[in-house]
């Protein structure tokens, strides 16, 4: 359970009821289904802080748009006091308003409204789906793998024009780190969230309208910006810059990089530079983190455009910037809250204008960066991605032409994933992990260009080749387009895709689990759901809702007219399953036998309507026998999987007590979603 705050902002224990510090009677979360100012109605709390709750909500007037409620707790009292709240918070974030990037949530709008009887502000932003940096590294280190060098050059390659843009419009974001970055599951881009700078404006518009009483108890206003991730003088003396910024994102690389946290990284003193010893990067990058994580702010780059053409040193400085035309924003204000822009087409000549250009700012220079957004999917775990930049950036027309390189063994990957319809992006992080999960002792230790790597790329690429060659023999073209693009939004709509059939998700994952473990046996046992490996289990669960929906893998029993059992004679090839349906009655004795050879088959029966009593009769069974009562009336699931390492014949036996043509309907009718 989550801390809770009074409204003075006292930290309270998760099970008080009043504030220990001042007495105060503590306002319990919003529950589902409340409905806020007449529009958005809560879904859950997604989180709990010291200026109030973050609820996921669904706008009851955009056919039921998900966005995000961040809910501010005002330290003040009466009407009059809050509405003036209101009134400066709304002048203050006018410039949040006016944000429009698409790795930027859009702030909606502000509104007032009663929470078991507390007024509350609460500022609605779009919803982002998909896992913040954070919990992203917790997954790995479970198996003792960071993020590679790589890796985090592609993140500073998406992130950084995302920074130049806000601080081009005078926006310095203030609380950058790994869980105040989400990447988005639709398009696996980096998506800056929560910003400090918005926790500051609430806390100066809480505090102008604050009552004396309240001022002299109120807890010191939040600290802006984490310790460790915030540079010296933002914490101290709360002077913030781009240059603060541009410091929390180097801290925020190197904790990727490492899985160690900021004060095991970082000297604050300045004088020696602990995470050197501790993570092994090319000299460049280390470089240009040293020079972002200087002590004084003056002495880091001037901007976030400066640190990405120190990433790319061999591009002409004197390029000259592209002037792009206005048009469309990139997220219009009417779209949704997972929107992004057009894919962009591929670059291949100078000076082509993009479809959808993130917003232009006044002084145009950053631009440029720009054409990197659409070439990240280059980088990946290349090692000649500086090649490819330079090769792909317009040239001014009176330069001479860049001497092309050798043929790059990486475009040939790539053009051999887009043949095999599979992300470029999405096979170099399933070839990465896989590296790492065979090769343990290169953990914490990326690839590089340099000579004594050379070994080690060349079984990296191999492991590459492995999987354009099994992925196109294991998964429908369908299924393939989407990977690295699953997630649990997914997962719910397969409810919706297999409950009309009278078969739950357990089915189906039985199903999906015996051809994924045949093929990936050594991720039994594991959590692989979020790691890149899963991405292909949920495309073999897609492949396996088809051949449910084709009538491949699903049959219906049924009884004759007098008739009390029934005999199914199939076949399962290696992987593979079956489910039968029954329409049985409560009160019914079932008996169940399934003959097949010793050792080959697991057996399931599934309810009509789990419960958390009573969620399965049998599951994933070797005992391939079951008699009882059934509990309910209703489709009851039976599940039978191939766990040999050969194809399999098998009979399976159904015998039932008072069989009736038109077995008795239950009291309550099954819906289909009640499989789930």
């Amino acid at each position: 359970m989550m801390p809770q705050y009074c409204s003075r902002g006292h930290l309270n224990p998760p099970e008080n009821k009043f504030c220990s510090s001042c007495g105060e009677k503590l306002a319990v979360a919003a529950q589902p289904g409340l409905l806020l100012g007449g529009r958005y109605q809560i879904v859950r709390e997604l989180g709990h802080g010291g200026f109030g709750r973050t609820y996921l909500a669904e706008d009851v007037h955009r056919f039921q748009e998900t966005c995000v409620l961040k809910e501010f707790a005002p330290q003040v009292q009466g009407s009059y006091a809050l509405a003036k709240a209101e009134e400066l918070f709304a002048r203050e974030a006018g410039v949040l308003y006016r944000l429009n990037h698409p790795q930027i949530p859009r702030f909606r709008e502000l509104f007032r409204a009663a929470v078991e009887g507390h007024d509350r502000l609460f500022l609605v932003q779009d919803y982002v789906e998909g896992r913040t940096y954070r919990q992203l590294l917790e997954a790995r280190s479970q198996q003792g793998i960071y993020f590679s060098e790589l890796e985090i050059r592609q993140l500073l390659a998406q992130l950084l024009p995302v920074l130049q843009y806000l601080h081009s419009t005078g926006v310095i974001h203030r609380d950058i780190a790994p869980d105040n970055l989400i990447l988005r599951t639709i398009d696996r881009l980096p998506v800056l969230i929560d910003f400090g700078g918005v926790k500051q404006i609430a806390a100066a518009a809480t505090s102008a309208y604050v009552n004396s009483s309240v001022a002299e108890t109120a807890a010191p206003l939040t600290r802006l910006g984490k310790v460790g991730y915030a540079p010296p003088e933002q914490i101290h003396q709360g002077q913030v810059s781009p240059e603060s910024d541009l410091y929390a994102v180097a801290v925020t690389a190197l904790v990727l990089l490492s899985g160690k946290e900021p004060a095991e990284l970082l000297d604050p003193s300045g004088r020696s530079q602990p995470w050197q010893l501790l993570v092994s990067l090319s000299p460049d990058l280390t470089e240009i983190l040293t020079h972002m994580l200087s002590l004084h702010p003056e002495e880091r780059f001037a901007s976030a455009e400066a640190v990405l053409r120190a990433l790319v040193p061999s591009i002409n400085p004197a390029v000259p910037i592209l002037s792009i035309p206005e048009s469309t924003p990139a997220s219009s204000p009417d779209s949704g809250p997972n929107s992004t822009s057009a894919p962009t087409t591929k670059v291949t000549q100078a000076a082509p204008t993009p479809a959808n250009p993130a917003p232009r700012s006044k002084s145009g220079g950053w631009l440029m960066l720009l054409w990197l957004v659409p070439l990240v999917s280059l980088i990946g775990a290349g090692w000649w991605w500086r090649e490819d930049l330079l090769a792909l950036l317009p040239q001014r027309p009176d330069s001479p032409p860049v001497q092309p390189e050798p043929q790059n063994p990486q475009n040939s990957l790539e053009r051999r994933a887009e043949a095999a319809g599979v992300d470029y992006g999405f096979l170099i992080a399933l070839t990465d992990a896989t590296f790492y999960e065979r090769h343990p002792e290169r953990a914490g230790q990326p690839l590089s260009d340099r000579d004594e790597d050379a070994k080690w790329r060349s079984i990296w690429a191999s492991i590459a080749d492995e999987w354009l060659t099994q992925l196109p023999q294991i998964l429908s073209p369908e299924a393939r387009q989407k990977l690295g693009r699953y997630s649990d939004a997914d997962r719910e709509q397969w409810k919706q895709q297999i409950n009309p059939l009278y078969v739950g998700s357990r089915s189906l994952y039985d199903l999906t689990d015996a051809q994924f473990f045949h093929v990936f046996p050594e991720q039994r046992g594991k959590e692989f759901i979020d790691q890149p490996i899963g991405q292909v289990w949920q495309a073999m669960a897609t492949d396996q809702i088809q051949a449910l929906q084709d009538g491949k893998t699903l049959a219906r029993i049924q009884f004759e007219p007098g008739a009390f059992s029934q005999q199914q004679q199939d076949s399962l090839e290696v992987g593979s399953g079956r489910v039968y349906i029954a329409n049985l009655s409560a009160g019914q004795i079932m008996r169940l036998n399934v003959q097949a050879p010793a050792q080959s088959s697991a057996l399931s029966i599934y309810l009509p309507r789990p419960t958390a009593d009573l969620p399965m009769l049998l599951e994933d069974s070797a005992d391939l026998t079951w008699t009882g009562t059934l509990p309910q009336s209703g489709y009851y699931e039976i599940v039978v999987v191939n766990t040999a390492t050969q194809p399999i014949q098998y009979q399976l036996n159904l015998a039932v007590d008072n069989v009736f043509s038109s077995p008795i309907a239950p009291e309550q009718g099954e819906a289909p979603e009640a499989k789930d």
